[in-house]
């Protein structure tokens, strides 16, 4: 499972309570309740695969007497035209959980699918691909679930696993150095401290000062080829803002540790995929 059962369960209802507030009203007025059908979940282009077991989760929770076998595990590419998995069972519970289940799997393997083409135009390449905090309310866990099934690797998951100071926290601070060390003071020698710089001299404050890694942010390419040989090798290197596909295998080529892209979990186009029913 991406995340404890106990979490996706949680996920899936309140997803299913806003589709089936008093259920559906269509498929139960048209349909017998004791109509069974076979039916695939399709396709329709290319992409990486990404929540297969959450929509089988769906259809378990609508109804466990559904069959639901996975064709391709998660974190594998498919092709236009692949069925992706076969259902058995309750015609009018397969339409209930329908939409929802593949909500989570069109917008998962979204993501998984452009998160592997960033990976992939970094081949060769030691820089780590990361994702941001820019995701759906609720639905992070998910989202960088998906993310490490296009093969990138997860930034922090909230704002309790490591301190990072950005430039709205220097507005209310003396200095890089001054929140430095008293993050560090508080927050002891065995949590990660990353600072956000805009400029080199700005970085140099931060490895002075103790931190861990410095995100270079919104540095246009030509500043980042003057900025990365002065500091890589002395101190963990992100970078971040606005990082498209085109510039990536340049941005890589500099050999900084990691570039973080916010686009990865709010920008990403989710992939068509279908349910057909069979006969």
């Amino acid at each position: 499972m991406p995340v404890k059962t106990e979490k996706l369960d949680s996920i899936i209802k309140t997803a299913l309570e806003e589709d089936l507030p008093q259920g559906d009203i269509t498929s139960e007025s048209i349909i017998e309740p004791n109509f069974f059908s076979e039916a695939i979940i399709l396709a329709k282009e290319m992409g990486i695969l990404a929540g297969i077991e959450v929509a089988q989760r769906v259809f378990q929770l609508i109804d466990d007497t559904v069959i639901f076998r996975k064709r391709l595990k998660d974190g594998k590419p498919f092709d236009p035209g692949q069925i992706l998995a076969d259902l058995k069972g309750n015609s009018i519970s397969i339409l209930k959980a329908e939409r929802t289940a593949l909500n989570f799997l069109q917008r998962l393997s979204g993501i998984a699918t452009i998160t592997h083409k960033f990976v992939e135009a970094l081949e060769g390449s030691k820089t780590a691909i990361l994702d941001t905090r820019k995701t759906t309310p609720g639905l992070r866990a998910l989202e960088k679930y998906a993310v490490r099934m296009g093969g990138g690797e997860n930034h922090r998951f909230n704002l309790s696993e490591m301190v990072l100071i950005k430039d709205n926290h220097l507005c209310l601070v003396k200095s890089i150095a001054y929140a430095v060390q008293r993050a560090r003071k508080k927050v002891g020698p065995e949590v990660e401290i990353e600072v956000e710089v805009s400029t080199l001299e700005e970085a140099e404050e931060a490895i002075k000062s103790g931190a861990n890694r410095v995100m270079l942010d919104n540095m246009d390419l030509e500043e980042l080829k003057k900025v990365v040989p002065q500091l890589k090798g002395r101190i963990a290197l992100e970078v971040s803002g606005k990082v498209s596909l085109a510039e990536i295998k340049e941005l890589g080529s500099l050999g900084v540790d990691y570039i973080s892209i916010g686009s990865l979990t709010h920008s990403y186009k989710s992939i068509d995929i279908s349910l057909e029913f069979l006969g």
